[in-house]
């Protein structure tokens, strides 16, 4: 329990920290970066929001005695993990669409069918979320609604790692390469505690790689983004004392 706590608390300081620096030094961003720059902004900044009610709300939910502990909403009773998980399950599915924008962005393509088919997950994947079988107040995701809802968000992350990895190595943007293989990272992880975490509730315990991952693409992002035009402004006073 301890270990889960810590860990999520200094990841929510860990994400939104970077959101403020991104959004503080959005300004020392080149003018060809400005559009990325600002749809990773959004991403993350909707990563981190749905994150705190995810992770948030476990930490409350220890405070308050354990991760059955219910809420009443407007006279419902709810459980705080159940919202939390519901939190992030909506930001992620946008996230994808931002960073399927992100990709169109960075490497000057368009959408044909398949960039599309990834959209179209992320809208199956909400509207699959809205059943009542999902049964949001629940600690452990009920099966097998949870593998259903989460095959969209597979199709929109491996779709979306492989155009990376494949405009990326053409284009030898390591920054990219590198945010290709985590998103494979974060799935690799990811995809056994969809499938088994009912069975063995431990390893939900690759969350924390999983979540490690989005970090690092985070991280990646920003150095690539926030260093062209400061290091432009670095160069201009010595061209001009020379």
């Amino acid at each position: 329990m301890w270990v889960e706590i810590t860990f999520n608390l200094v990841y929510l300081v860990v994400i939104w920290g970077l959101v403020g620096i991104m959004i503080y030094r959005r300004n020392t961003v080149a003018p060809e970066n400005q559009r990325a720059a600002g749809l990773v902004i959004w991403a993350f900044g909707l990563l981190a929001l749905g994150d705190t009610g995810h992770v948030g709300f476990r930490v409350l939910a220890y405070a308050l005695g354990g991760l059955e502990t219910q809420v009443n909403v407007f006279s419902l009773s709810l459980g705080l993990v159940g919202l939390g998980a519901l939190s992030t399950a909506v930001t992620v599915t946008i996230f994808y669409m931002l960073m399927l924008e992100l990709w169109r962005v960075r490497f000057h393509k368009s959408y044909g069918w398949f960039e599309y088919i990834l959209l179209a997950a992320g809208v199956v994947r909400l509207a699959i979320m809205i059943l009542p079988a999902n049964q949001w107040d629940s600690v452990v995701p009920p099966q097998p609604i949870s593998t259903l809802r989460n095959i969209p968000l597979m199709v929109q992350g491996l779709g979306l790692a492989y155009l990376i990895l494949r405009e990326a190595r053409l284009a030898h943007d390591r920054t990219f390469e590198w945010i290709g293989v985590m998103i494979l990272v974060s799935y690799a992880c990811y995809i056994p505690v969809i499938l088994f975490v009912q069975q063995v509730p431990a390893i939900g315990m690759l969350m924390i790689p999983k979540t490690l991952a989005y970090v690092a693409i985070g991280f990646l992002a920003y150095f690539d983004l926030y260093k062209v035009k400061e290091a432009n402004s670095v160069a201009s006073p010595a061209r001009i004392a020379v």
